[in-house]
């Protein structure tokens, strides 16, 4: 079939795509020292926490994970560090 080949291949770079996407989120979420730096979290969003809580070669993930009547419930977990630590 003509111009089956291309259309394969446009979905397969846009798999691609939004995998990388998903990558350069985490790589661009905000860094604080301390949890109690986090004053405003958003429904969805996630805010790496650098206090030295998590196993060397990790960094604590905050995400406002569900909204309740007081609030967004954070929640946390230690994820793979990305890239080099900064100051």
């Amino acid at each position: 079939m003509p111009g089956t080949r291309n259309v394969c291949s446009f979905f397969g770079a846009s798999i691609v795509a939004v995998g990388l996407l998903g990558h350069a989120t985490t790589a661009l979420a905000q860094t604080v020292s301390r949890e109690q730096d986090i004053v405003d979290l958003r429904l969805g969003q996630r805010v790496m926490v650098d206090d030295g809580s998590c196993p060397v070669g990790q960094i604590k993930e905050v995400q406002g994970s569900q909204m309740t009547s007081t609030g967004v419930l954070r929640t946390s977990k230690c994820i793979p560090r990305l890239g080099t630590k900064r100051r």
